[in-house]
């Protein structure tokens, strides 16, 4: 809303230092900073209010930890207050017209508003199971048929395929392709790094293959803003863990956002230029600095919980946005820590189910693999043999959440810088 005052004051009345919010650095730092000091804020006043009615995660409190952590008593639904916090400077500053803008606001309102009610039902319903689990799998299909059409049909969601910059006479020169609808992604290691879904399909014809690619897309983007916010919600078990490694990864989006809504970068680097996408680093700044103003309360010992709805909109948003500037399948890089939080899932799910005699790791989620010891999962399962059994007896073989924690971050890190290289690495 800020960002439509100043700009009339700059073209009206010229108004000094108005212009400033053409910047999308100007703007991108104002919403990182506003970000972090209203989550720090509101962070305060949230835990006053929870603790206060007596607002607490009932799971916590009515069972026994295997993990000896003693977090009793602690408020719950947290990622109200990074909602809150990504929202309101976004609001603030944001283009409100652009359309990836409002597909991110609608991302963090859909999913915060079921996470919510998972949340609310656990707390002030009692029922430990929350809702039931088809109505979160429904809000995640809606959510991709809603971005995947959008991108599909909406005039302004579009890409120039090749951007060059060239110098004339001291004067930089862009010269762009026409914009155009585009199934297209990058892949990341190849010189060539472009993949075009439609080309999947080149055997029905030239006259089938482009609806069928967008079909392919459509239904791409489901199973993404899905298996992410899943992810995010499986690493959601530690102090800090899931906000930490959610900061990381979006500090990378936001980085691969600015280099695909800059001309000059795109054709350094021969990736795709899509016009319109720098409001996601806006929104990306927005999504870190209420990340970290969050982490105040939430590193170890935590004074909050971000419960579902935090955990589920943040997946989303990570997916969305990777989805919107065409780097989805960077995701399995960029969210590795993610995609083995579902693996350790799916392979303990599975073990159970078929009454397997070996497995993978030890529990899941995968950061409870490494609080377990052997001789806690063989008292449990003596006849079960677990490939990750790790090295030592008793506590010799834990380690405490923080060292966990810790190591998540750094490894994510890592796979982050990984990410943004592969620009390069082709």
């Amino acid at each position: 809303m800020l960002y439509y005052l100043f700009d009339w004051l700059d073209t009206s009345y010229n108004f000094p230092g108005a212009g400033l919010v053409h910047y999308i650095s100007f703007r991108a730092i104002v919403v990182l900073i506003l970000s972090i000091l209203f989550s720090i804020w509101f962070g305060k006043v949230f835990i006053r209010f929870m603790k206060r009615k007596g607002y607490y995660e009932q799971q916590r409190d009515a069972a026994i930890d295997p993990y000896n952590t003693q977090k009793k008593g602690v408020p719950t639904m947290g990622g109200l207050v990074v909602i809150a916090s990504i929202l309101l400077p976004c609001l603030l500053f944001g283009k409100l017209a652009n359309v990836y803008f409002v597909l991110m606001v609608i991302t963090t309102v859909l999913l915060g508003a079921v996470g919510f009610a998972d949340d609310y039902t656990k707390t002030f319903k009692k029922r430990k199971d929350g809702i039931k689990p088809w109505v979160k799998i429904a809000a995640q299909v809606a959510l991709g048929l809603i971005v995947g059409l959008t991108l599909r049909y909406s005039p302004d969601a579009v890409i120039n395929e090749n951007v060059t910059v060239r110098i004339d006479n001291n004067v930089e020169v862009v010269e762009k392709t026409p914009d155009v609808k585009s199934t297209r992604t990058t892949i990341p290691f190849f010189k060539n790094n472009d993949l075009n879904y439609a080309d999947l399909f080149s055997f029905m014809g030239e006259k089938w293959k482009y609806g069928a690619g967008w079909i392919f897309f459509v239904l791409l983007t489901i199973f993404v803003v899905a298996a992410v916010s899943n992810g995010s919600n499986l690493n959601d078990g530690m102090d800090g863990m899931a906000a930490g490694n959610s900061a990381i990864i979006g500090v990378a989006l936001l980085v691969l956002a600015y280099v695909s809504g800059n001309a000059v970068w795109t054709d350094y680097l021969n990736v795709m230029y899509i016009p319109g996408s720098e409001e996601i680093v806006i929104f990306m700044c927005a999504f870190v600095g209420a990340l970290v103003g969050y982490l105040w309360y939430n590193s170890f010992p935590a004074q909050m919980f971000m419960g579902d709805t935090g955990s589920l909109t943040i997946g989303g948003i990570i997916a969305v946005a990777a989805i919107i500037i065409h780097k989805e399948l960077l995701l399995p890089i960029l969210c590795g820590v993610f995609l083995f939080e579902i693996l350790a899932d799916l392979d303990v799910k599975l073990f159970v189910k078929t009454g397997k005699k070996r497995r993978i790791w030890k529990k899941a989620p995968l950061h409870d693999h490494f609080r377990t010891s052997y001789s806690d999962f063989t008292s449990k399962w003596p006849n079960t043999a677990v490939f990750f059994k790790g090295k030592g007896e008793g506590h010799n073989n834990v380690y405490h959440e923080v060292k966990i924690t810790t190591r998540m971050w750094i490894i994510t890190l890592g796979l982050a810088a990984l990410a943004i290289l592969t620009l390069k690495i082709r």
